[in-house]
């Protein structure tokens, strides 16, 4: 394989495919990290009781293949200048497959199904939220793999026999996406999303025997794990009529992490997707945190692990889309903030999305949405302002949290992800964050990150301190509002959250 990783110095361009919850991209990057085109195709989401949620996985397979096909025939690139391929996946949505067919057993469980709540209420109660805690950095929440991946087991007749016997894989998306793209060769995955399954200690860096007697859960059905920026295997050549290796795969909100070059202890990023997430690099510490914010595996890379601090919140971008798709007030995502726009402030209004439960930092999944302080005079234009406020409330929430855990202080918050493009909501995020607020020229910077840890594997860029120096800002916010005032609003934000707390017996 040695031969395969020493680049042509011809080959300039890098493909990242950025699999996500709802939709999957392919982006090629060329070597100065700059989106060159790009194909994305959406996928059905699938919701068979309330608080479940589930993909197919044939549907995330086809459309990354679609993406990836367009992206290669629509961009007129010549195939012989792609240096390699690298992946960011949603993370802890688990899947399982026949080893010998390649078919699915059982949907994808997505990260935010709660189906788990009341397995992780007993492992709770039975006490082993301490290590748990102690070995994987996280939380006892249906968000991670574990449980889902036990409840599969549990509920697929014969399924568990099967996997002792070496019949059944189980991955995260990344794990299913190189199982396809190698032509079923390689079982793999990156130290990142392993650290998201709730399997995998990351004091020791391996699969925890205690924990996978704890979640009855088979050593052997589960993928190698290597660097974040490593050969994870080479593509079939029927897919691209070409082999080109897969030279990174890392999970989306650390691939971000890399991709705003938050290389030094104490920066910060926060994704705004689907959820938000917010991650600061730690360096090569495993934080030891009382609050509920999570310690988790940034990335793997020349051989050294670098850890991060994490706050994940369930509902970011939902917020906007169920405007849209469930309240029917607005018809595109942009309209959100056109209405924001058209008011001053929220008219008293406090949105609380807490559709499938709440994260960080509270982490309760009974809690249940809803909106505050309506009266008659609330418009639309009210309503859409109170998204947008939220979405950066619970940024601060996750924020403070950290802040009380490490030294450094935050100046600046780097920002991306879709919601990013709103200057309304970065703006008031600055002001409720009291920080500045950067948003880089490229906002997909988790298909960035993933490219820059392919790219750097084959020699593309040399080091970190290179592709660091790629990034730039598109925007910088700063703080502009009376400090006492947004301090009063954020008082009131906390006791609207307060009560959407255990709102499911």
């Amino acid at each position: 394989m040695s031969e395969i990783m020493k680049l042509n110095k011809s080959k300039k361009y890098i493909i990242a495919l950025d699999q996500g919850t709802t939709s999957s991209r392919a982006i090629l990057f060329d070597s100065g990290c700059n989106k060159v085109y790009s194909s994305q195709k959406e996928f059905k989401q699938i919701y068979p009781k309330p608080g479940w949620v589930e993909h197919d996985p044939w549907d995330i397979w086809e459309s990354q293949t679609q993406s990836l096909l367009e992206l290669i025939r629509d961009s007129n690139i010549d195939i012989n200048l792609i240096g390699s391929i690298g992946i960011a996946n949603q993370r802890e949505t688990i899947i399982l497959w026949e080893r010998r067919t390649g078919k699915p057993v059982y949907n994808a469980i997505v990260w935010q199904c709660r189906r788990t709540s009341d397995l992780c209420k007993k492992l709770e109660k039975d006490g082993y939220t301490d290590l748990i805690r102690e070995k994987t950095g996280l939380l006892i929440d249906p968000y991670f793999s574990g449980t889902k991946i036990k409840w599969i087991l549990d509920n697929v007749p014969g399924l568990r026999k099967r996997a002792l016997n070496g019949e059944i894989c189980i991955g995260t998306v990344d794990s299913w996406l190189i199982w396809n793209l190698t032509g079923a060769k390689n079982h793999v995955t990156d130290y990142s999303n392993a650290s998201r399954t709730m399997l995998f200690n990351i004091n020791t860096l391996k699969w925890d025997d205690e924990l996978l007697s704890l979640f009855d859960v088979p050593k052997i059905a589960l993928p190698e794990v290597k660097f974040s920026s490593d050969l994870f295997g080479i593509s079939d050549k029927k897919i691209l009529g070409k082999e080109i290796p897969v030279t990174s795969a890392i999970g989306d909100q650390q691939a971000a992490l890399f991709g705003q070059a938050c290389f030094e202890t104490g920066m910060a990023k926060c994704t705004y997707g689907t959820g938000s997430f917010i991650l600061m690099n730690n360096g090569s510490k495993i934080q030891k945190l009382k609050d509920k914010m999570l310690c988790t595996i940034a990335w793997g890379l020349d051989n050294k692990i670098e850890y991060a601090l994490e706050g994940s919140i369930f509902i970011g971008g939902a917020a906007i889309q169920w405007l849209r798709d469930g309240l029917q007030i607005i018809k595109t995502a942009r309209e959100c903030d056109e209405l924001a726009e058209k008011v001053t402030n929220s008219n008293g209004v406090y949105f609380v999305p807490a559709f499938v439960g709440i994260g960080a930092p509270y982490w309760d999944s009974s809690a249940r949405g809803a909106i505050f302080g309506l009266t008659r005079g609330v418009t639309k234009e009210h309503i859409a302002m109170a998204t947008l406020q939220a979405i950066a409330f619970q940024v601060r929430d996750v924020l403070d949290a950290m802040r009380q855990s490490v030294t450094s202080e935050l100046k600046t918050l780097r920002a991306d992800g879709g919601v990013s493009v709103s200057d309304v909501m970065l703006q008031f995020q600055s002001d409720v964050l009291n920080v500045n607020v950067s948003r880089p020229k490229i906002i997909e910077t988790t298909a960035l990150g993933c490219a820059m840890l392919a790219g750097l594997k084959i020699g593309l860029w040399q080091d970190k301190e290179e592709v660091g120096k790629l990034r730039s800002d598109d925007k910088i916010f700063y703080p502009v509002k009376d400090k006492s005032k947004n301090e009063q609003l954020y008082k009131v934000w906390k006791k609207a959250v307060l009560r959407t707390l255990k709102w499911i017996d």
